[in-house]
C-alpha cells in the first residue's frame, strides 16, 4: 500500500531541503558590473529512504529489504492499519529489535540527522485527558539504548508518557551528568485503534515533529546522543530492550531517513498514505471519525525553496577540516581564481572550500558583482548550497569584481526563504510581512523563479492568469495552464 515513489533499492524517494540562514561571511576578487540573475535550484538532492518497515511478513518481521530482526518475542500481527500492522501489546516483556548497522555496512538508522516517521494507534489505550488510562507507563515508540539515572550508558528515544497525553524525543549521552536532554515534546490525544502519522525531522540546528502531516512543533538541535558502543546494540520498535516499557499499541510503515525531509514532503507523504487507512473497514474508529472537509484548508503550505547544489561544482572534500565553534560559525578559505580563454571572451572560474561550520549542515552561497544589501542595491544571485569541508567551483563567472557570501540555515520566519535568501535575493526582511497585498507568500514567487515581491498582477507565462491567481489555483506561474486569453479586431486576429 506504500505510494510513496521508490528508489533504486525499491524503497521511497524524497527531496531534501532546508531553512535557516545569517549572511555571515564573505570574500572580494577584482572588479566590474552586476552579475547575470539566476533563479533558485529546480529542486533539492534526491534522498532516499535508509530502510522501511511495512511488516508484510509477520512470521519473520524481515524488514521491507529482507533483513532480519536481532530478536524478537510476543510481538503479534494485526489487519488493522493498511490492513498490515505490527503491535506490540501484552502484560510480559515484548520487543522488536533491528541493526542500527547491518553486518554488510548497511546503516537502517541515524542518530545525528535525518527523519523518522511512522504510523502509530494506541491499542489497549486512550488518553487520560479523553477519559482513558493511557499506556501506564512511558511508553517507547522507537529507542536506542536505555535510560540510566547516572547517564552511564546513552539513550535515544522517542516515547509517550504514562497518561499517552505527550509525545517527547529525549537523548541521553554516558557523559554520568545523570541528566536526561528532551528535546522536543507536544500533547496527544489519542484514541484506541485510531492511527497517527508521526514524523520527526532532526540535525544540528533543529527539530521538527509532525502529526498527521502538520507540524506539531519544533525545537533545538541534536547535540546529545548515545555513542557507537550502544549503538551496536540496535534498536526497537514498540518497546525498550527489555520489553517492559511497551507503547502498548499497533505500528504500520515505518520509515527511516539519512537526512530531514521537508515539511512539504512530510504533507505529501501523509497524504498519499491516509487513504488506505480509512478505506479499511475494519479501522472502524477512524471510519466513525471521517467527516466533510472544511470550505476553506486547515493546512498553510509551506515552502522550501534554498535547496540543491545549484551551481556548484563539487571537487570533494578538503585535505583538511576545521569545525566551528557552532553550526552558523563558517567561512570561506582557499579562493582560487583562474582565467578562461581571453579578450572579450574571458570568462572565470573560481574554486573556493567552506570552514567551519558543522557536519550535514547546508550552506548557500551568493555571488554579485557589487558589495552591499538592502532595497536599493543590486540583488544577489543563489549559486547553490555546498557542505563545510568540501571544495566547490563555480564556472563561466563574468571576468570581472566577483563577491561571495555564505548564509547559514536560518529562517526567522519559517516560511521556507533563509534570512539570507531574504535580504540579498529577494530584500525582504525575515522578521517583517512574509506576504504581498494579494496574500502571495514571497517564498511562492522564489520557488517559481520570481524574485519580484510586486508582481503579483504580472502574467509570465501570458496564460491568462496573473501570478496571484496562478497562486490561489494551485498552478505554475511560469508555464503556461492553457488557459491563453485571444482577442481579435476587425480584419486582424491574434488566435493562432
Amino acid at each position: 500500500m506504500n505510494q510513496i515513489t521508490q528508489g533504486n533499492r525499491g524503497l521511497p524517494t524524497f527531496v531534501v531541503s532546508s531553512a535557516r540562514a545569517l549572511v555571515i561571511a564573505g570574500f572580494f576578487l577584482c572588479g566590474g558590473s552586476a552579475l547575470a540573475q539566476l533563479g533558485p535550484g529546480s529542486g533539492g538532492p534526491t534522498n532516499i529512504v535508509l530502510e522501511s518497515w511495512s511488516f508484510y511478513d509477520h512470521t519473520n518481521w524481515l524488514d521491507d529489504d529482507g533483513y532480519s530482526p536481532v530478536s524478537f518475542t510476543n510481538i503479534a500481527y494485526s489487519p488493522l492499519g493498511d490492513f498490515q500492522s505490527m503491535m506490540v501489546d501484552t502484560n510480559v516483556p515484548a520487543w522488536l529489535q533491528y541493526n542500527v548497522v547491518e553486518n554488510d555496512g548497511w546503516t537502517n538508522l541515524t542518530i545525528q540527522q535525518g527523519t523518522v516517521t511512522f504510523w502509530f494507534a494506541p491499542g489497549s489505550w486512550s488518553s487520560t485527558n479523553l477519559g482513558g488510562t493511557g499506556p501506564g507507563e512511558y511508553g517507547r515508540l522507537l529507542e536506542v539504548g536505555s535510560y540510566t539515572t547516572n547517564s552511564s550508558y546513552g539513550l535515544w528515544s522517542i516515547y509517550v508518557d504514562s497518561g499517552g497525553n505527550n509525545l517527547y524525543f529525549s537523548a541521553q549521552t554516558n557523559d554520568l551528568s545523570s541528566s536526561l536532554t528532551t528535546y522536543i515534546s507536544a500533547p496527544i490525544s489519542w484514541t484506541t485503534n485510531f492511527f497517527h502519522f508521526v514524523a520527526l525531522t532532526y540535525c544540528a540546528t533543529n527539530t521538527t515533529l509532525y502529526f498527521d502531516g502538520v507540524p506539531a512543533t519544533n525545537g533545538p538541535g541534536v547535540t546529545v546522543y548515545p555513542g557507537p558502543d550502544v549503538l551496536t546494540n540496535g534498536f526497537c520498535i514498540g518497546s525498550d530492550t527489555n520489553g517492559i516499557y511497551q507503547a502498548h499499541g499497533l505500528f504500520d510503515l515505518v520509515a527511516t531517513f539519512s537526512y530531514p525531509l521537508n515539511s512539504n514532503d512530510v504533507w505529501l507523504n501523509y497524504q498519499a498514505e491516509v487513504p488506505y487507512y480509512e478505506i479499511n473497514p475494519l479501522n472502524l474508529a477512524m471510519a466513525y471519525s471521517i467527516s466533510p472537509a472544511p470550505s476553506n484548508p486547515s493546512y498553510v503550505p509551506t515552502f522550501n525553496v534554498i535547496t540543491g547544489q545549484g551551481n556548484l561544482q563539487s571537487l570533494g572534500a578538503s585535505s583538511t577540516c576545521s569545525y566551528g565553534t557552532n553550526a552558523y560559525q563558517v567561512w570561506i578559505t582557499n579562493t582560487v581564481a583562474a582565467m578562461v580563454g581571453s579578450g572579450t571572451n574571458a570568462t572565470m572560474n573560481l574554486t573556493f572550500t567552506i570552514e567551519g561550520g558543522a557536519d550535514y549542515v547546508p550552506y548557500d552561497v551568493f555571488a554579485n558583482s557589487m558589495l552591499g544589501s538592502g532595497t536599493n542595491k543590486v540583488p544577489w544571485t543563489w549559486m547553490g548550497q555546498g557542505y563545510h569541508c568540501n571544495t566547490y567551483m563555480l564556472t563561466n563567472l563574468p571576468n570581472t569584481t566577483c563577491f561571495l557570501i555564505l548564509g547559514t540555515p536560518q529562517d526567522t520566519s519559517g516560511y521556507g526563504l533563509t534570512d539570507a535568501y531574504e535580504l540579498l535575493v529577494m530584500q525582504t526582511s525575515p522578521s517583517g510581512p512574509q506576504t504581498d497585498s494579494y496574500g502571495v507568500p514571497y517564498a511562492w514567487y522564489a520557488e517559481n523563479g520570481i524574485n519580484s515581491t510586486s508582481a503579483a498582477t504580472q502574467d509570465p507565462d501570458q496564460d491568462g492568469l496573473l501570478n496571484y491567481q496562478e497562486y490561489q489555483y494551485g498552478t505554475r506561474p511560469q508555464v503556461s495552464e492553457g488557459f491563453g486569453v485571444w482577442t481579435t479586431t476587425s480584419g486582424y486576429s491574434s488566435i493562432p
